[in-house]
């Protein structure tokens, strides 16, 4: 087929697609499922959790100071608990988020010992799925993988919770080894880097048997482990409108099996508006880092920012990376929480300038546009402004920050297909209209 003949083909594609857009609104048609003053349609209830960034009051949105809640509690409670406790808290919000409540001590022993039981891969699947066969993309190798355990499932296709709640437990385990193999195995096919599998340690919990399995020495600090291990459980979950956590709900509707499910939830996130926010943060940054000579200067900091928001400057998007958010407005309290442990790796990292420099854009931004937009807009950093940096103090490539988000969302992923299975009752399946003119139908011989 000729690029001559595509090229026509999708000239015409695009003339018989494109619908008028006076129409959706004239038709009350919710692009995005999402109202017109910008809150998401009700489109189903749950238990998992609860996120809030603004109240009505008069028919109008009114801004919030932002709460994220696992089954009911607050994150900044659960994250305080388990900062206290000083220990690692990604198997306890799993645990929360899975079954509903907090673990007793012996109970979240009990499911530690059966996650780190489930975290090794089937060496033949690691030689066909992710050497042989290495992908350029380590959501693609996800995804891949994903798929791929079906086949090596007793009862892939049984869609009771027992059934399901183990399938949960072996994905939420293998997640980091498949990111960890997939990630060195693309270094070495596209970046000649030497190869190797370390295997997963008893003794580790999530967090350090993944920074164990991607670093060469296997080397870490407790404070690297502490602020991975924070990410996680930031990230692990965030309502069930997002884009990756409904296609699971929808995916689910139709009973099909979990491998499927889960890696639609992977294609989702794979998405650039949805997963790549924290990668687009630091592009920005090292973007501003470039060309403002004095990172302590606000006002050479402000001025470029101008430039970013009147698409001067950065990718001419206009958009500022990592400030605001769809559902918070105030504040989004995975930020708040990040951005203090932020400060003690970059301490410690010796990277407290650029820290600043971060402060100073979260600072400086809602001013910005003010003046370039005249907009009274609140704007808030969201969490991926302050991720990707972790990430990359961390030693982290670009190349796993979406992954990275994906293993820890697997668990959320993994709560909302059960809570869809359970509660759902019926395939999804929204109206579409159809805004096509009636005409007849021409034999081949007539038409021009």
């Amino acid at each position: 087929m000729s690029s001559n003949f595509i090229e026509k083909a999708s000239q015409a594609i695009l003339a018989q697609n494109t619908i008028d857009r006076n129409l959706y609104d004239s038709l009350d048609v919710k692009r995005g499922l999402r109202n017109a003053d910008g809150s998401g349609v009700l489109a189903g209830l749950t238990k998992i959790s609860g996120v809030i960034g603004s109240k009505k009051e008069d028919g109008k949105l009114v801004p919030l100071d932002g709460k994220l809640m696992y089954r009911g509690i607050d994150i900044r409670d659960l994250v305080a608990g388990i900062q206290q406790a000083k220990r690692h808290g990604f198997s306890e919000a799993t645990y929360l988020l899975l079954f509903g409540k907090l673990p007793m001590a012996a109970e979240l022993e009990e499911f530690e010992s059966d996650l780190h039981a489930r975290m090794s891969l089937p060496r033949r699947l690691v030689a066909s799925n992710i050497l042989q066969y290495t992908s350029p993309n380590v959501m693609n190798a996800l995804q891949k993988v994903t798929l791929a355990l079906y086949a090596v499932d007793d009862n892939p296709d049984d869609i009771r919770i027992p059934n399901l709640v183990r399938q949960s437990l072996e994905l939420i385990a293998k997640f980091p080894a498949i990111i960890a193999y997939a990630y060195r195995a693309l270094r070495h096919k596209f970046h000649d880097e030497p190869l190797f599998i370390n295997h997963p340690r008893p003794d580790y919990d999530i967090a350090q048997n993944f920074l164990h399995m991607l670093r060469p020495d296997s080397q870490f600090s407790a404070l690297e482990a502490e602020l991975l291990d924070l990410a996680l459980v930031l990230h692990a979950e965030h309502g069930g409108g997002n884009n990756s956590s409904f296609t699971t709900h929808v995916v689910s509707s139709s009973h099909t099996d979990t491998y499927a499910a889960i890696a639609a939830a992977i294609s989702a996130l794979k998405g650039p508006l949805h997963g790549a926010a924290n990668a687009n943060v630091m592009y920005m940054m090292d973007n501003i880092k470039a060309n403002v000579k004095d990172w302590a200067d606000r006002d050479a900091v402000s001025d470029y920012i101008a430039k970013i928001v009147r698409k001067e400057a950065h990718n001419r998007s206009g958009l500022v990376y990592g400030m605001g958010h769809a559902v918070y407005t105030k504040s989004d309290p995975r930020a708040i929480i990040l951005k203090q442990k932020a400060r003690e790796l970059a301490e410690v990292k010796g990277r407290l300038d650029e820290y600043h420099l971060y402060t100073a854009v979260e600072a400086l931004t809602p001013e910005v546009f003010r003046k370039v937009k005249g907009s009274d807009k609140v704007i808030s950093p969201n969490v991926d402004f302050f991720s990707g940096f972790v990430y990359d103090m961390l030693g982290f490539s670009v190349e796993i920050y979406t992954p990275l988000f994906a293993m820890a969302r697997v668990v959320g992923w993994s709560a909302h297909r059960i809570d869809e299975l359970i509660n759902g009752g019926r395939i999804i399946r929204p109206g579409y209209k159809s805004v096509a003119e009636a005409q007849p139908y021409v034999p081949m011989a007539q038409r021009r």
